[in-house]
């Protein structure tokens, strides 16, 4: 059985296959709505970041598999302090909302993180997440993007520009290595990424001209990513966000 999906309102479309017979069915197609139909994406990473905002506050690239293909998407999160009286309202679209909690639980456990110089979880906040282009990630290599993308968003400061990061997720806060790195890192070192943030211990080839950081837990790639400008007189200086 084949079929498309994506959001209605993007357009960018995955053809997909579903069977019972044996061999893959991993493969998919990246297709776009074009004035004679629809037509095949050659770049899907390129289309699914040619409206990119990765320099805004809550927003980080990762790099998921869809197949054999590697592809470039950008996670986006925004919270804000729910409304007294009210539980707060998780909301995700194109990624599983239970590993959001999942997710949110493991970055205030394990990250330790701080808002405004007070000490404020993610438990009184709205949190949503959106991936942009209207793909749907099924994979955890994504996990340490979307929390990195919260942490930033918690203490309103962008993560580095040209900055990629893929890793999974442990409840214990540590960073797990992902199937087939190379090729993520392959293809983020194409589309001019200058920096990748990895898990530990990964046994893989380093692109040239792509600055690999490796990292063992999440207060680590919270520490190597998140920083706040801070004002002192005429000067700026750049801090780490503390982490326990």
């Amino acid at each position: 059985m084949l079929y498309l999906e994506g959001d209605r309102r993007q357009d960018l479309r995955l053809l997909r296959a579903m069977k019972n017979r044996f061999g893959s069915a991993e493969e998919i197609g990246v297709f776009a709505m074009g004035e004679k139909g629809l037509e095949e994406v050659s770049d899907p990473s390129m289309a699914a970041l040619a409206d990119s905002t990765s320099a805004s506050t809550g927003t980080a690239v990762v790099v998921v598999m869809e197949g054999s293909r590697p592809l470039l998407l950008e996670i986006q999160s925004l919270t804000n302090k729910a409304n007294p009286g009210y539980p707060p309202r998780r909301v995700a679209n194109g990624f599983d909302l239970n590993r959001l909690h999942m997710l949110l639980a493991v970055l205030e456990k394990r990250g330790g993180q701080q808002a405004g110089g007070s000490n404020t979880t993610s438990n009184d906040k709205d949190v949503f997440v959106n991936v942009a282009g209207g793909i749907r990630i099924t994979e955890p290599a994504a996990d340490l993007g979307l929390a990195l993308s919260v942490a930033g968003n918690l203490n309103d400061v962008p993560l580095p520009g040209g900055t990629v990061v893929i890793g999974e997720l442990g409840l214990a806060g540590e960073v797990r290595r992902v199937s087939q790195l190379q090729r993520r890192l392959a293809e983020a070192a194409r589309h001019g990424f200058a920096r990748a943030l990895i898990p530990a211990g990964s046994r893989t080839g380093r692109p040239s001209g792509l600055d690999v950081v490796e990292v063992r837990t999440l207060a680590e790639a919270i520490s190597a990513l998140v920083t706040k400008p801070i004002k002192s007189g005429a000067f700026i200086k750049e801090t780490r966000i503390p982490v326990s």
